[in-house]
């Protein structure tokens, strides 16, 4: 079995673009009048896969992955769980590799449940079902290794793997991670598990299925880690909205300029409101273009 790991760093190196569009889809970042009348969840979900739709199609040739947070899915209800697996489904079919930002865990059994319903499968009877057309999933490890091993167990049925969150962007991340422990900081420590916990899945590539979500807004301590963590693959938020460019982002690559994917989800949704005039799904894939020259141009 192929790891999924070996398929994303292969995807970014015929493509050239070691980026992942964020499908973080809201109502909000539909063009007036795209969405029509909406009365219902069900409406919005119709909207909102239509649109991921449009996108994936305008995006496939250009980017390897996708990142599908999964609450701007959970929001719509029912129906918006619908279009989270319409939408991870034809991300799929198009070729791209999906990351399910749910950042699940928890402990034991309930770990388990989890890690099937994302990169296993669920027993029905004679047989088994795969709930989630998931590649990789997004957790919290802080739990500790009991809330980890299930993915890792779960991740042999479809090769898929994990990105744990280890140096988050989002500021107040270091009231808890930047405190010390003994001689480390606590994300540190964090990926030194990270790196223990993927030692037995590291693919033909040198990079483990167990990886790491290290924020770009960091940009020494991605640096750092990159050089801690050498068989560990990066997820990298923070790119776009949030502040980080291309230069930041230097330092979360290896020598070779892989180990790394960086996600952007509202610049590349809502492209077309900067872009007068342009399609949005043009509009779209010229932010796409314009993200990956960043992002090369400062390796």
């Amino acid at each position: 079995m192929r790891l999924m790991i070996d398929r994303l760093i292969e995807g970014i190196q015929n493509t050239g673009n070691p980026t992942c569009v964020g499908l973080d889809t809201q109502l909000g970042h539909l063009p007036e009048g795209f969405a029509g009348k909406v009365d219902s969840f069900a409406d919005a979900a119709a909207a909102i896969v239509k649109y991921n739709k449009a996108l994936v199609d305008a995006l496939c040739g250009v980017v390897p992955s996708v990142k599908v947070q999964i609450a701007y899915y959970e929001m719509y209800g029912v129906p918006g769980m619908q279009a989270f697996v319409d939408t991870c489904a034809y991300a799929k079919e198009k070729g791209l590799v999906v990351i399910a930002d749910a950042k699940r865990n928890d402990i034991g059994a309930t770990s388990g449940a989890y890690a099937s319903a994302f990169l296993g499968e669920t027993p029905l009877g004679d047989k088994a079902l795969s709930a989630f057309p998931a590649d990789f999933v997004t957790v919290n490890a802080y739990l500790g290794s009991d809330g980890i091993l299930p993915f890792l167990k779960a991740s042999q049925v479809r090769g898929g793997g994990i990105f744990a969150l280890v140096k988050t962007s989002n500021p107040s991340g270091v009231e808890l991670q930047d405190l010390m422990i003994g001689d480390r900081r606590v994300y540190e420590v964090m990926g030194d598990l990270v790196s223990k916990w993927g030692e037995d899945c590291i693919g033909e590539h040198g990079y483990s299925s167990v990886g790491a979500v290290v924020g770009a807004t960091y940009p020494e301590q991605g640096a750092a880690l990159r050089l801690r963590l050498p068989h560990t693959f990066f997820l990298v938020p923070g790119y776009g909205a949030q502040g980080a460019t291309g230069k930041d982002l230097r330092g979360c690559f290896d020598k070779n300029g892989m180990g790394a994917v960086v996600n952007a989800s509202r610049s590349i949704l809502t492209a077309w409101k900067k872009q007068p005039g342009v399609d949005f799904a043009q509009a779209a894939y010229n932010e796409a273009i314009r993200m990956r020259d960043d992002i090369m141009e400062g390796m």
